[in-house]
């Protein structure tokens, strides 16, 4: 239990990841995602200095308006641009009413460029991201998915690449615009006058004291939304997919109480982060209210003594408006950034992790024959310590594989399956029968001895060839959503439709599939929703049939069919192991009476091995395991073809 519950506690842990809100190591890296599209975010980013050029030009050009046309003394000392306007006061007023519609019409066009670039460079970098996300796991090793659920993974496809396309659209170009605005009314308040400028910012260090208390009550809502979300994705992918035991045992009242305390947390969160929001932003309406107050009542007397011009003041007011809307927008881009850095941490510790078994450099080919041997083969699932492996290194070197603080799946293992042999595998739940199987593949790593296949170590095989040889049917069939043709083929553009359908009809469900409206056209739905477990197992079965395997591998590959399904398809298998190595687990031992040579498992350990008469000879588990079936099997079944495995 301490073991399951470790691996929880370490998603959850790395789900509450807040991070900083910039991390320059990672954002090196993506914008190395940018990249491909420079010139489209450079051109976005040309946009966004114009724009806030733009946004600071309006209340200038009032300042002008008012100081040259709208009082009665003008101001002596006149602007570059008032000596490019027209004297006449009703020219000039029109002059700057133009430049002050060009002024928003271009705003608006920049606007519609810059947002329009990063919204499309957003989705061409989440498209990278998510297909080299997907194609990383792709090429992950078995054991890590073991290691890591399902939820948590697609969160990093979803969840997460969603955030940092946030911050791509709408995060750092909009604080560039938001720095550049703020930069340029700063300057041009204190050029037009410093000392009136220096009361409006009286009240910035209020605001930035209301900015930062927000920031750190928001931030700790948004993380608790995170976690709250991937409880959520994690817990429904869950129970959703095992619908049929929620309500098989009537468990909708309990699911449904979880359901609700996870999505009463995410609620929660929410509705602290909007309590934030609803006080910080009339907070900062106010002290910004207030900065604009400061500036007409000290303004105002400097307009009535001649000290500011009535130009500056009306300048003043607007930029004072304009100046605490970038705070309020970098305090919200800042929590934007804050999620991008988590996201892009977990996204790049996920990227960052290699996968454990790869094809070597250098690869080598075997001699095709299909032949199987394992020799003082040693295996645990236990994820070692670097202390335990080099123990195991030091009793590998001695000739020695024996630990007692390694709970050992399979102990010093050694056998041989000739070519065109069929084998059967037999024992109890948990013997480490399907273990065999996935080592055979090499879905995982032995930490002692070796595994040849076609005379030559796994280790050796490119992966690809190796993993080409098999063809697996298992217990649980497995569809995809596509037609009955794409899951047959599995994208195998080498099988042609006589090929296809001579393997259907080989294991007997040609004729099923032809009934059905669109024959092997007709769509699937997920995991082969709508069709029999029998039905599906028969598509599993054509399919490992039609790529034309030299080793077939079969894991209570009949369990799931009815009887006279499963009559029939033992006349396919009759065809099916001709001419090839098989391995077959079946849980009934009639079935594997004509093998041609039989393994019985054992705790981990190869305890018996023979045909089914030699074992019955010894008198030992294999008679045990047979007196326990003889009864029921003896007259109900009719036995199966050699190679046969007995299995969970």
């Amino acid at each position: 239990m301490a073991e399951q519950e470790k691996p929880k506690s370490a998603q959850m842990q790395e789900d509450d990841v807040v991070g900083k809100a910039y991390d320059s190591r990672l954002m090196r890296r993506l914008i190395r995602y940018l990249y491909p599209y420079k010139w489209a975010a450079l051109t976005s980013l040309v946009a966004v200095l114009l724009k806030a050029a733009l946004d600071v030009l309006g209340p200038y050009l009032t300042k002008v308006a008012v100081d040259r046309y709208m009082t009665a003394q003008p101001a002596t000392k006149q602007s570059w641009l008032a000596h490019h306007l027209s004297a006449n006061a009703v020219t000039g007023i029109t002059q700057l009413a133009i430049l002050y519609l060009g002024a928003l019409v271009l705003s608006y066009f920049l606007e519609f460029v810059q947002t329009y670039l990063m919204q499309w460079t957003g989705q061409k970098v989440m498209f990278d991201m998510r297909s080299q996300i997907f194609r990383h796991l792709q090429y992950m090793h078995v054991g890590f998915f073991d290691r890591n659920p399902v939820g948590r993974l697609v969160t990093r496809l979803t969840s997460d690449v969603d955030a940092l396309n946030e911050m791509f659209t709408s995060g750092v170009f909009a604080i560039f615009e938001d720095i550049f605005v703020l930069t340029g009314i700063v300057i041009v308040m204190l050029r037009m006058s410093w000392w009136l400028a220096l009361l409006a910012f009286a009240v910035l260090p209020l605001i930035l004291l209301v900015t930062r208390v927000f920031r750190k009550h928001v931030r700790d809502s948004y993380r608790r939304i995170r976690t709250a979300i991937a409880k959520i994705n994690s817990y429904t992918q869950e129970h959703i997919s095992g619908m049929t035991v929620v309500q098989l045992f009537n468990r909708q009242k309990r699911s449904f109480e979880q359901f609700s305390k996870v999505n009463r947390q995410h609620m929660d969160a929410f509705k602290d982060a909007i309590l934030a929001y609803a006080l910080y932003y009339p907070a900062v309406e106010l002290l910004s209210s207030i900065a604009i107050a400061i500036v007409i009542w000290r303004g105002g007397y400097g307009v009535l003594h001649a000290t500011v011009s009535l130009g500056v003041l009306v300048a003043f007011m607007q930029y004072a408006q304009r100046f605490f809307r970038p705070i309020q927008d970098l305090s919200e881009k800042y929590n934007i950034l804050q999620a991008a850095m988590a996201a892009s941490e977990r996204i790049f510790k996920l990227l960052d992790t290699q996968p454990e078994i790869v094809s070597p450099e250098q690869t080598k080919e075997g001699d095709g024959s299909g032949r199987i041997e394992f020799r003082d083969v040693w295996f645990t699932y236990q994820k070692l310590t670097d202390e335990q492996r080099l123990r195991i290194a030091a009793a590998d070197a001695a000739g020695l594989a024996t630990m007692e603080d390694v709970e050992w799946t399979l102990r010093d293992v050694s056998f041989v399956i000739e070519p065109d042999q069929t084998a059967a595998i037999v024992g109890h739940t948990g013997a480490g029968k399907t273990t065999i199987i996935s080592l055979m593949m090499r879905f995982y790593d032995i930490q002692h001895g070796s595994i040849l296949i076609d005379g030559l170590d796994v280790r050796q095989h490119d992966l690809k060839r190796l993993r080409q040889r098999f063809g697996v049917v298992l217990q649980d069939p497995f569809l995809f959503t596509g037609t009955i043709a794409e899951n047959i083929r599995l994208g195998s553009c080498w099988i042609t439709d006589q090929r296809m359908e001579e393997a259907a009809d080989e294991v007997n469900v040609c004729d099923f599939i032809h009934s059905l409206p669109g024959g092997f056209s007709e769509p699937l739905h997920e995991r082969g929703n709508g069709l029999s477990t029998g039905q599906k197992q028969l598509i599993n079965f054509a399919r490992a049939l039609a790529h034309d395997p030299r080793i077939l591998i079969l894991d209570e590959a009949t369990s799931s069919v009815d009887t006279e399904t499963e009559m029939r398809v033992r006349l396919a298998l009759e065809r099916m192991v001709e001419g090839r190595t098989s391995v077959i687990i079946a849980h009934r031992l009639s079935t594997v009476q004509r093998a041609d040579v039989i393994l019985v498992m054992h705790k981990g350990k190869l305890r018996e091995m023979g045909t089914h008469q030699e074992l019955l000879a010894q008198r030992g588990l294999y008679w045990k395991l047979y007196q326990l079936q003889y009864k029921d099997q003896e007259f109900g079944d009719i036995a199966l073809q050699p190679g046969l495995v007995v299995g969970d």
